[in-house]
């Protein structure tokens, strides 16, 4: 340590200009870190990093974790939330979805223990798949349909925590495993198809509000600072792990409980039209985070109404940017006038 500063850094996040990965570059940046960001820009969107543009302890590289890594990439912590994470766009192409969590995972494993680097995976509540445990601890194997539509991408994230615990088992990498549950916020994308995303967006837009069911399946929602936080902390953890960490908010609430609510808040007039419940589809979500708390002092702050206002006023302020961007419609020719000429 030179001068009493703390020493710097360079924390690779894959997936960074995604929704949460981009938030998670803002606060490694806030923190003092030296970032690297790699993205393929599959689903990651650019403006969630434009504000870094001249961010010096910010590099940008456009890659595939798919594929070879850059040689000369070096990291000291490797945050890995590369991959699609709304089943619209992960089914889109289950392929690469499922060798993004498979291929794309063992090669930042590589990298990590070719660095020495502390490796942290994204994974998912839907490793859990429609639970028959209620709420969901680590501890539950899943009830997962394993060659179903969302297979692509629960069982491809199963099996990159397979890998994870493989690495740390043989001693070669020092892993540490999230199970994220369904998180909101700003620069969520309005075509994700998640829940939020969409209702927030369709009151907004003042269109048909999609519900799907009766919208009594349940869900929990956790703020997207409050995720990085436990992300963070969980990366910071010194010694053992007894295996996976939940992240997630367990307050729990019906879909149309959530609908009402942002109607409310967004004042819309929009009609709730009921659609059938997709292939899969999880009937009820709720993590049990007892040893986030015990290990990690974690807890989601943000209440929901608190998360709700600032991811619609975001969503408000990006239909106006995108109205206000449009090219002006074409104007159409003024037909000829007619002169009506008289005989004589």
């Amino acid at each position: 340590m030179k001068n009493g500063k703390k020493p710097r850094h360079v924390v690779v996040v894959a997936g960074g200009a995604g929704f949460l990965g981009s938030h998670l570059c803002d606060a490694l940046l806030a923190e003092g870190e030296r970032v690297v960001c790699l993205d393929s820009f599959t689903t990651g969107r650019r403006e969630n990093l434009r504000h870094l543009s001249r961010e010096p302890r910010f590099d940008l590289v456009e890659a595939d974790v798919i594929g070879p890594l850059p040689p000369r990439l070096r990291a000291d912590a490797v945050f890995n939330l590369a991959c699609a994470a709304s089943p619209p766009l992960y089914q889109a192409d289950p392929e690469h979805t499922l060798l993004t969590n498979v291929v794309g995972t063992r090669n930042l494993l590589r990298l990590a223990e070719a660095c020495g680097a502390r490796f942290l995976q994204a994974s998912t509540s839907e490793v859990y798949g429609d639970p028959e445990s209620h709420p969901q601890p680590e501890t539950y194997w899943g009830n997962v349909n394993p060659t179903g539509p969302r297979a692509c991408y629960d069982e491809g994230k199963r099996a990159a925590e397979a890998l994870c615990f493989d690495f740390a088992r043989a001693g070669r990498a020092d892993v540490r495993v999230a199970r994220i549950f369904n998180t909101y916020g700003p620069r969520m994308r309005a075509d994700d198809g998640r829940v939020v995303s969409n209702v927030v967006t369709q009151a907004l837009a003042g269109d048909d509000i999609t519900v799907y069911g009766e919208g009594r399946q349940t869900r929990s929602f956790c703020y997207a600072s409050d995720m990085i936080e436990g992300l963070q902390r969980l990366m910071a953890h010194e010694g053992r792990l007894p295996g996976p960490v939940n992240l997630g908010n367990p307050n729990e609430l019906t879909v149309g409980d959530l609908v009402q609510r942002v109607i409310a808040l967004t004042k819309s007039r929009s009609a709730v039209v009921n659609l059938p419940l997709p292939e899969d589809d999880p009937r009820r979500r709720r993590p049990d985070i007892s040893r986030a708390g015990a290990l990690l002092g974690w807890a989601p702050r943000t209440p929901l109404e608190t998360g709700l206002r600032a991811t619609i006023a975001w969503f408000a302020e990006e239909a106006r940017r995108a109205a206000a961007e449009a090219p002006a419609p074409r104007r159409e020719a003024a037909a000829p006038r007619q002169i009506r000429v008289g005989l004589g």
